[in-house]
């Protein structure tokens, strides 16, 4: 490891720091180099390449809001044995405590970065001078991403689509029910499901939802604090609708009052707010299903057919 390192990142020396972590997908070490520390991300799947480009690209993504703090992403790398790694700056993390309140904060101007680009660049406009050139970042008018992205290790489908409604249910719980029905045909998911997507469409009605860049996998042990703040990483990021990311938070727990209170004062809950969630934590519930089996099977039925009703 140590001198495929020294060699992709040009550094006289690669040292194994001590610093270690992981999860159930990936593993992790932190090693000291010419440059200082870095973090590197191990997967010996045959999709790694393409799941660590996908991080790396929601990272980049990410980081260029200015908004909330993330590890900065270097370089993807093929194990020659197979699999691949993810080399990151080393954050010197600690479980999310006292910056809950800023995280909550930070999320929702992540959240609305993208609409507040759409009316600097409306307003500058019809300035003389000033036109769509004028900013670094342009705003993004579609929902979708420019790149491959995974939640857990299965691929998602970024494709861009102009309406919302359609990415969500096309793009994100189809497949879903696709990979069920050819693991395990599962009758009542796909009957539940038939009933469900014509249901979708009126929660959506008086809504308006400007696309948001999101981390896409914002669960408890995906979020941190460093001294100066908090900290998001391993995202699998898409422009989709803020209160997608909330969905998953809620499952799992780890983000307290504080979070939620700070986040809403800047991101108000809209009419039909909590039966959405339940839409939108259907996806997570059915992604855990085809990660890891049918204990999930229950919440995913559960929740389609509290939404058919």
């Amino acid at each position: 490891m140590e001198a495929l390192l020294r060699k992709e990142l040009e550094s006289s020396v690669v040292k194994a720091s001590g610093h270690s972590g992981g999860g159930c997908i990936s593993q992790g070490q932190s090693y000291a180099t010419d440059s200082g520390l870095v973090f590197v991300k191990i997967n010996h799947k045959s999709e790694a390449r393409r799941m660590f480009l996908g991080e790396m690209a929601s990272l980049e993504a990410i980081l260029r809001t200015d908004t909330v703090k993330a590890p900065r992403p270097i370089k993807v790398i093929d194990q020659p044995g197979g699999g691949a790694l993810l080399v990151m700056g080393h954050l010197d993390m600690k479980s999310l405590n006292r910056h809950s309140a800023t995280l909550g904060e930070q999320l929702a101007c992540l959240h609305l970065h993208n609409q507040r680009l759409r009316e600097k660049q409306t307003n500058e406009s019809g300035i003389v001078g000033k036109g769509p050139g004028q900013s670094d970042l342009q705003h993004v008018d579609r929902f979708g991403f420019h790149a491959v992205t995974c939640c857990g290790y299965l691929p998602l489908v970024n494709d861009w689509q102009e309406d919302w409604v359609t990415f969500y249910t096309r793009q994100r719980i189809q497949p879903q029910i696709d990979m069920i029905e050819k693991s395990s045909g599962d009758r009542e998911a796909r009957e539940l499901w038939s009933q469900l997507q014509l249901k979708i469409p009126e929660m959506f009605t008086d809504i308006d939802i400007v696309p948001a860049l999101l981390h896409g996998d914002l669960w408890g042990g995906n979020v941190a604090e460093v001294e100066s703040g908090p900290v998001i990483f391993d995202p699998a990021s898409f422009y989709g609708h803020s209160a997608f990311e909330l969905a998953i938070a809620g499952m799992f727990g780890g983000f307290g009052g504080s979070f939620y209170s700070a986040y809403h004062a800047k991101i108000p809950k809209a009419a039909g707010f909590d039966k959405r969630l339940k839409l939108y934590q259907l996806f997570h519930y059915l992604n855990h299903w085809n990660h890891f089996g049918s204990g999930y099977r229950g919440s995913s039925l559960s929740i389609m057919r509290s939404l058919v009703k």
